[in-house]
């Protein structure tokens, strides 16, 4: 039994207005292609769906009880088209993004907010979360979008470069350090540090000379989170390290950030999706959108540099 949606519209139609005639003109059929719809159909259920008489058309028995079904599929399927319609349209929809917790803490809330403001009628669920699992979170489909700095992925990911972002020293504005507008890793030597845990600062280990590795490395404080960093750095107890997108949070905090050089030291952002996920348009529309706008993610020298 193959029953077609062309063949229940007929059935519908010619039920609604008993009439052949009138429902071949309602379809731009002829009444010949109408009955044949008809009768195609009353051969795959196997049923008689119309009584006919020479003077007027019924419903047969069968035909009366179907018609409510034929109207429920008819309408469901219509409900359907308007809902894939919509999505095509982005009047609704779902985006679900893993993003590392201190890009979610600082920059990315600013995007969600605007992307939010252009498409209002669709959800965005934002997990922040360790780097690893922003990528473990696209590898199990648990989210469609991922945003993280560089790390080592399975071949069922793909990733694109969202934004690059060299390191910057974040330190009190009355530090000697905030006359200068750019420093040396050397300058670090003989400052009381706080760093990060993890492979943001350890990776350093292999891009700076061994003397200064060694100094970040042997550190006087370590902590696990850039507010807490920049929270000790406020109250005087050291220098800490940041990345650019950083720095309205550095702001906030009184501070002041400077681009440290010689050599110039880079971290990678990128875009994680899963290979074997189609996206919905609504997520399609929040990476185009990051993609598009992702030099916001960091600012000009002169706001952060306090110059």
């Amino acid at each position: 039994m193959s029953v077609t949606l062309r063949q229940l519209k007929a059935f519908l139609l010619v039920a609604e207005q008993n009439s052949f005639t009138k429902a071949a003109e309602t379809l731009c059929l002829t009444q010949s292609a109408l009955s044949g719809l008809i009768k195609e159909l009353e051969q795959n259920l196997g049923v008689k769906l119309f009584d006919r008489t020479t003077r007027k058309l019924h419903l047969s028995d069968a035909g009366m009880r179907l018609l409510p079904q034929a109207r429920r599929v008819l309408n469901e399927m219509s409900v359907l088209n308007e809902k894939v319609n919509n999505l095509k349209s982005l009047h609704q929809g779902h985006v679900r993004l893993a993003v590392s917790q201190q890009l979610s803490a600082s920059t990315m809330p600013k995007f969600v907010a605007k992307f939010c403001d252009i498409h209002p009628n669709i959800q965005v669920t934002l997990t922040d979360c360790s780097v690893d699992d922003v990528v473990e979170h696209i590898e199990n489909l648990e989210a469609d979008l991922g945003v993280a700095p560089e790390r080592v992925y399975s071949d069922d990911l793909q990733a694109v470069v969202l934004f690059s972002s060299p390191f910057y020293l974040v330190l009190p504005a009355t530090h000697p350090f905030a006359k200068k507008d750019v420093l040396r890793w050397t300058d670090l030597l003989n400052e009381r540090l706080i760093t990060l845990n993890g492979p943001f600062i350890k990776s350093l280990q292999n891009e700076l000379p061994a003397q200064i590795s060694s100094r970040i490395f042997n550190s006087e404080f370590e902590v696990n989170f850039l507010s807490t960093a920049l929270g000790m750095t406020r109250m005087g107890l050291g220098v800490t390290l940041c990345l650019l997108y950083a720095a309205e949070w550095v702001e906030q905090n009184g501070l002041v950030m400077r681009p440290i050089a010689d050599p110039v030291v880079e971290r990678k952002f990128l875009l994680y999706t899963h290979k074997n996920r189609s996206l919905s348009p609504a997520a399609l529309a929040f990476k185009e959108f990051l993609e598009q706008n992702a030099h916001e993610f960091l600012v000009s020298h002169s706001k952060v540099s306090g110059i």
